[in-house]
């Protein structure tokens, strides 16, 4: 079993920043190790989609919308990714949402958070 706990959303100002974390647990990452953890976000009447990730590995890729805003890093354990969102805008209003990949060779699962809440004013 897996457990994806966020926090950090909220509401802020236009140009204000927030700090997003998320803190991946369970029994299955004894057995299977993640291989890499993202930030999705949904808007209301939007498709879900990614806006930053982070590989095992430590390469990031960002949606071109966050890019120069965002910024997604983990912790030292790699059970703990955080999303610093600098320069937000109105736009960046959404549910977020934390992924984790995790697997090993062929068999790959994911994993979803509650998401959190995310309001960007005027």
């Amino acid at each position: 079993q897996v457990q994806l706990v966020e926090s950090g959303g909220g509401l802020v100002q236009a140009g204000g920043s927030l700090r997003l974390s998320c803190v991946a647990s369970g029994n299955i990452f004894s057995i299977f190790s993640i291989n890499a953890m993202a930030w999705y976000r949904q808007a209301p009447g939007q498709q879900r989609e990614l806006a930053a990730s982070i590989t095992n590995g430590g390469r990031t890729d960002y949606a071109d919308s966050v890019k120069g805003r965002f910024t997604v890093s983990r912790d030292n354990t790699k059970t703990t990714v955080y999303l610093q969102m600098n320069k937000l805008k109105p736009e960046d209003t959404a549910v977020y949402y934390c992924n984790v990949q995790f697997g090993s060779g062929r068999t790959t699962f994911n994993s979803w958070g509650q998401g959190t809440q995310v309001t960007v004013s005027s």
